[in-house]
This record gives C-alpha cells, structure tokens and sequence, in this order.
C-alpha cells in the first residue's frame, strides 16, 4: 500500500511538471512570434498544438509563416513540429512536411519539396540558447521555381558541430544523386551527354564565425564567417571533376583573401558550362581559358589542372595573372 502510495504521489508530480513544461515551451514560443511582430517582422501561424505525454514534448505549430523586413527573406510551410525529450528541452528535433515550403529572398521566389526531412538540434542551456549541434536529413528533395526544377537529390545530410565553448563549427554537406532540373540544363544550353546526375557531391571545413549560433541569428542578424579552413570540395559530373582545398579569410564587406589548391579534370568542359550558366562573363572567357592552357600545358597533363588559386584584392589569381572577380561572401 505504501509503494502504491509513493507510486501515485511520483505520477502526479510528474504529470504537474509535464503540463507546466508543455505551458511553458508553448507559452515561449507564442512570446517569439509575439516579439517578432513587434520587431516589424510578419510573424503569423494559424494554430499551435501540444502532444507527446508522458515522456516527449511535441509542438506542432500549423500554417507558420516568417519574413524579415530587414534583409527580405521569408519562409513558409503547411506545418513544422518541435519535439524533445520531457526532461530536456534542449535537444529538439524539428519535423518539416512533405508538402512544399516557400522560400523567397525578395523577388525571387523558390519551393522545397523534401521527404523524411527533419533535423536534429542539440541547444547549451541558457536563455542564448546557443547551438551547439545541428544535423539536417532529408530523403527525396527538389528546388523548385514556380512550376521548373532546379536542382534534385536522393538524399540530403547537413552537419553543424561546434567547437568547445567557440565560434568554431565544423560544416559538412553531401548530397547523393545530385542532380540539376531542366530548367538550369536549358539555361546553360547544357550537353545533353551528360549524365543525369553528379558522381560526388560533397564538403567539408572549419569555419570560424564573428560571434555564436544562438537565437540572435533568427532575431538580429547571422553570424559572418571569417576564417575558412577548407577540407574538401568535391564535385564529379561525367567527365568533369573539381576538388579543391585551402584557408581563407573573410573581412567585413565579406571579400575574400586566401590561397585554395585545385584539382581540375576537363576544364575547358567546366569553362563551356560557366559561361553558358552567366558565372563566367563572355568577355572573361578567352582570357581565363588561355591562363588556364598555359598552366595546363606547363603541367603536360591538357585537360588536367593542378595548380593554386590566389584570391587577392577581390580577384582570383593562377601565378601572376588574374583570371575572374571574387564573389562576396555575406550571410543574409
């Protein structure tokens, strides 16, 4: 009778913390979007639920919509669902639908259509709520603008781990079955020879930011990179390969300074694709091409680069001779 006693009383206890913690994160989040709204931001949802007794804590929160006046991104879905362990709020994974989500950055409008999305976050206690681990999944995925593909996977796996008590995180990407849409084959008037999808797709790096992950990146602003040790790099389509690794470093303005090694496989195939994607200027094209051919011919390898790109003064140099103009690197 004593145990059934204890028993009971521990069961209550727990119930009253689970109804005060549920309270609790969904009386924080309405105060976000509450916040937000105040902020200038269009900050909307049309309901917000909460599930997951007697060990979890789910939120769903349906019709979530989010746009910055400020740097003019917005995104929308038809739901998203944070879930964490009772005892731990901190780690949260957030569930995406498998319906579209709207992205656009002004004028420019695109849509996400990804099965089994979902990504694992792992928060340092504090109201900062800094990040300390982050990996997005996603099976099946396409970019879409308006009816046109862009670009498509099989799958998606993107990590963010950071360094002890830093602005150091380490980043990786990869993509199997990379693939681009119609729409940039027929923008870049691109061989139809080539294969459907890329061979390798992936990345790797250290990269230092002027301050933390945490809160203040979807409140005020995103944190910058500043230094960027590159790993890896490493792209295959058919016949073209590209793989680069390096340091580099980024000022204020986000222009780049550095050094990047590279290993390039039937560059003049990379070049055609460059131009006719407008990444590489027409009038830029013969100029790069002959830099370009003399380090190839130098190496006696004709289709094959193994050389060092300088990044200087906003613009990339191979030995002496400039051969493009560095883009800037600015996280909006």
């Amino acid at each position: 009778m004593r145990l059934l006693k204890w028993l009971s009383l521990g069961a209550a206890v727990w119930i009253i913390y689970w109804a005060l913690a549920a309270w609790g994160l969904r009386s924080g989040l309405e105060a976000w979007f509450t916040e937000q709204q105040r902020q200038g931001w269009q900050a909307e949802y049309a309901a917000l639920d909460t599930s997951g007794f007697p060990l979890r804590h789910a939120t769903l929160i349906r019709q979530p919509l989010l746009a910055d006046p400020g740097t003019g991104a917005a995104w929308s879905a038809d739901w998203v669902e944070f879930d964490s362990p009772a005892l731990w709020p901190g780690a949260q994974r957030l569930g995406f639908p498998a319906t579209p989500q709207h992205f656009s950055f002004y004028d420019q409008s695109r849509r996400l259509v990804a099965r089994e999305m979902q990504a694992q976050m792992q928060l340092a206690p504090g109201l900062a709520l800094t990040l300390e681990h982050l990996e997005l999944t996603a099976g099946p995925w396409q970019l879409l603008q308006e009816a046109d593909l862009l670009w498509q996977a099989e799958d998606l796996n993107l990590v963010m781990r950071r360094y002890d008590q830093s602005d150091r995180y380490l980043l990786q990407a990869a993509a199997q079955g990379f693939a681009p849409g119609g729409v940039f084959r027929r923008m870049g008037q691109l061989d139809e020879a080539l294969p459907a999808r890329f061979d390798t797709l992936e990345l790797q790096a250290d990269v230092a930011f002027d301050t933390a992950w945490d809160r203040r990146a979807i409140e005020l602003r995103r944190p910058q990179p500043r230094l960027i040790d590159l790993q890896l790099a490493d792209a295959q389509w058919g016949e073209m390969r590209f793989r680069a690794t390096g340091a580099l470093q980024v000022d204020e303005q986000g222009r780049l300074s550095g050094e990047l090694a590279l290993q390039v496989k039937n560059w003049r195939s990379i070049l055609d694709v460059a131009e006719r994607s407008s990444l590489l200027p027409p009038s830029s094209r013969m100029a790069v091409e002959r830099v370009l051919n003399l380090f190839a011919r130098d190496s006696g390898q004709g289709d094959k680069l193994d050389t060092r790109l300088r990044i200087q003064d906003g613009q990339f140099w191979i030995g002496p001779l400039p051969v493009g103009t560095a883009p800037r690197l600015v996280l909006r």
